[in-house]
């Protein structure tokens, strides 16, 4: 049972659903204007889904926002991608703080210029007391490079406290993700019509329930959220059993 969420939570939903937010891009070419305009909107979906699923009670909400991949992306979408995250973070920090929202990284803050790094450290350290809701966004964030650096990780702990290869365990090495502690997600819903995972919570995601809307990120709203809740109350999760 998640520390996070409404006491009163239905046992039958998902605990931690995670989101990767796609087709900013090709919503706004849709509507002949650049993709930098549909990143701006799609900002605006996230502020949606963060305070629609605090007011159902959800313990944690996990959402892809950028890649590692996404640096190499033209200079200007970068850029703005870069401002519309500090404006995130420096606008929203009070009311996640006001509604018990926590804040979690998934990445590499590292890789962000110094001013992006700043904001979210400040963001992390205010909203650090936050129980009602976990919010974890995957920044700088890539499955592969999360698993490699684990691997690197736990062999050096390993050398370190004179550990013995078949010694090490699932523990170990969950430990050593950005995930760690953390609960894998119930439930991964991707938006506009792709039907892959695309580098995200590859370990993690081995039972999660998948679910995939034509809907564009943008045009995704709480209703959207809920009919994937509801397509997940009817799945059977096995977890590799009968």
């Amino acid at each position: 049972m998640s520390e996070y969420g409404a006491i009163n939570y239905p046992e039958n939903m998902p605990s931690h659903v995670a989101v990767i937010m796609d087709g900013n891009g090709r919503w706004a070419k849709k509507r002949g204007m650049p993709r930098t305009f549909g990143h701006k909107a799609g900002v605006e979906s996230v502020r949606r889904l963060v305070k629609h699923c605090g007011d159902i009670g959800l313990p944690i909400l996990t959402v892809y926002a950028f890649s590692t991949e996404n640096f190499k992306r033209p200079k200007d979408e970068v850029g703005t991608l870069m401002n519309l995250l500090c404006d995130f973070m420096a606008r929203d920090v009070d009311t996640l703080v006001k509604n018990g929202v926590r804040l979690r990284i998934l990445g590499n803050i590292s890789a962000f210029p110094e001013r992006v790094a700043s904001q979210i450290s400040n963001a992390l350290d205010k909203t650090s007391q936050g129980r009602k809701m976990l919010l974890n966004i995957a920044l700088a964030y890539g499955a592969r490079d999360e698993i490699l650096q684990a691997v690197r990780n736990v062999c050096a702990e390993a050398l370190a406290q004179g550990i013995e290869p078949s010694q090490i365990n699932a523990d170990m090495f969950e430990s050593c993700l950005y995930t760690a502690g953390i609960p894998d997600p119930d439930l991964i819903i991707r938006t506009s019509g792709e039907e892959r995972l695309s580098n995200f919570l590859l370990y993690q995601a081995a039972y999660s329930e998948l679910y995939f809307t034509d809907v564009a990120w943008p045009d995704f709203t709480p209703e959207h959220f809920d009919q994937a809740l509801e397509e997940y109350k009817n799945r059977v999760r096995r977890f590799g059993g009968i």
